[in-house]
């Protein structure tokens, strides 16, 4: 495995590590975790939130300072989480529909419906990250 493939699979396996802890917290007493209070304020707060944090992140990269691209990134990428943890969405679930994207002309006409289905979300994870 090349280091660039090394590189990409320890930070799928941190987000998938970040989506575990997101649903233990989801559990969690509220006054104890900030996971806990957003989510027990609804998925249409959760949501909220994740819009604010993705106008920061588009401000930020507009601003050209590289922190907080990545400070606000990584909070949008937190808030992601929470809000596809109140939908019951997984992450691999997302990252399944991501070879949509991958197909020859990038539309999802161009690639057959049975070539999308036909993966499993691990298989999906491998192409997308080339792992």
């Amino acid at each position: 495995m090349s280091m660039a493939s090394e590189n990409k699979s320890a930070t799928l396996d941190f987000l998938l590590e970040l989506e575990a802890v997101i649903r233990s917290r989801a559990a969690a007493a509220p006054q104890e975790s900030y996971t806990a209070r957003l989510l027990g304020a609804g998925v249409q707060r959760v949501a909220q939130k994740f819009g604010e944090e993705s106008v920061e992140l588009a401000l930020a990269a507009a601003s050209g300072e590289p922190e907080a691209v990545r400070a606000e990134a990584a909070d949008v990428i937190y808030h992601l989480l929470v809000l596809l943890e109140g939908r019951g969405v997984s992450l691999a679930a997302v990252v399944d529909e991501l070879p949509w994207s991958r197909s020859p002309l990038g539309t999802r006409a161009s690639c057959p419906r049975g070539g999308r289905d036909a993966l499993v979300p691990s298989e999906a994870v491998a192409l997308l990250f080339e792992v």
